[in-house]
């Protein structure tokens, strides 16, 4: 097996995924019960834990690694710290155990860092008091087009970091800076108002819109027109929301691995469970209200972890450390948050 024919199976399984999603689990329009959405998460969180143990046993097949030279390609490429020995299976022992955790860490920071994108998210769809039973559906479209969305941003940059190494300062510094002002940002209400929004104004001023929902339906025809529903405003606005924050989350993963199979892995394990998370956030999200201090807290982090990465690899940071704290920040966050209730909080 090739790396296209990996690659390609990976994206059938996806859009196996998504159709099943769709087809079978999104048919009903209903509003997504606690017990619901709990299952699904879990389901969408084993297959991707699931995955990384594929990783685990035919990990060289991401790259077509058979050889001694292929490996040390691959190293020079995407991961000078990897240890080569002279050895063919204990190398390729090592790589695995090395892309198999870059995988998994990237899937946990991408999936903290979509806590965020689930705010705005809520407040998209309260601005335009989109009713609950059509969630699913403009969230399923949602993460197909963000699906799309991180391909093409994942690949063009990896292709910049591998022409200009010190993109990756830049990126570190706008991390940092996105971490900082969220900290400081933390107990702010934040509201959109729709009508004052670019997008919103633009696709108003250049298309037909119905006044109202239209059941569930993005477009609908009348007096023999073409006109776009609020839900469909609704789903470009969501895509735009995406568009801006993978400006921090793609950045982030960058300072796990730069290897572009491995980001866009770990991204879309971390997408496709968007939807079930969003349910389950937003029935207990005012239990977890120290989690943005968490997300900021990685964003610096990753941020830090880019500026500094000769560094880091020079006195042996490995990534399994990285693992660690993302997994001991997300536990602080939750472990505060019960210890220390919001109306306790001061500040």
């Amino acid at each position: 097996m090739d790396n296209t024919l990996f690659f390609s199976l990976f994206i059938l399984s996806i859009t196996g995924i998504l159709v099943f999603d769709l087809v079978f689990v999104g048919k009903n329009k209903h509003v997504i019960s606690l017990k619901e959405s709990a299952f699904w998460t879990s389901i969408w969180v084993a297959l991707a834990v699931g995955f990384y143990f594929i990783i685990m046993h035919i990990g060289e097949q991401i790259h077509s690694i058979d050889s001694l030279a292929s490996l040390i390609e691959y190293k020079n490429k995407y991961a000078p710290h990897l240890l080569v020995t002279d050895n063919l299976s204990e190398s390729l022992a090592i790589y695995r155990k090395n892309i198999a955790t870059d995988y998994l860490t990237g899937y946990l920071l991408e999936y903290t860092l979509s806590i965020d994108n689930i705010f705005v998210i809520m407040m998209i769809l309260k601005s335009f008091s989109v009713p609950p039973k059509n969630y699913k559906q403009v969230l399923f479209w949602g993460i197909l087009g963000a699906i799309v969305l991180r391909f093409f941003f994942i690949f063009a940059g990896s292709a910049l970091i591998q022409r200009f190494d010190w993109i990756l300062i830049v990126f570190g510094g706008f991390l940092i800076f996105t971490g900082v002002k969220m900290f400081l940002d933390r107990n702010k209400d934040e509201t959109i108002d729709v009508r004052e929004h670019g997008l919103v104004q633009f696709l108003s001023g250049h298309f037909r819109i119905t006044p109202t929902f239209e059941k569930h339906h993005f477009f609908v025809r009348k007096h023999h027109k073409l006109f776009m529903t609020p839900l469909f405003v609704v789903l470009l606005l969501i895509e735009f929301t995406d568009l801006i924050f993978a400006f921090d989350s793609i950045p982030a993963i960058f300072s796990i691995t730069r290897d572009p199979y491995i980001v866009f892995f770990s991204n879309i394990f971390a997408i496709i469970g968007l939807r079930s998370l969003f349910f389950l956030l937003i029935k207990i999200i005012e239990y977890f209200h120290y989690i943005k201090i968490g997300v900021a807290f990685l964003l610096g982090f990753v941020g830090i972890k880019l500026i500094c990465h000769e560094f880091l690899l020079e006195i042996g940071f490995k990534n399994i450390y990285s693992l660690y704290i993302i997994l001991g920040t997300l536990l602080v966050s939750i472990v505060a948050s019960f210890l220390f209730p919001q109306n306790e909080k001061t500040g």
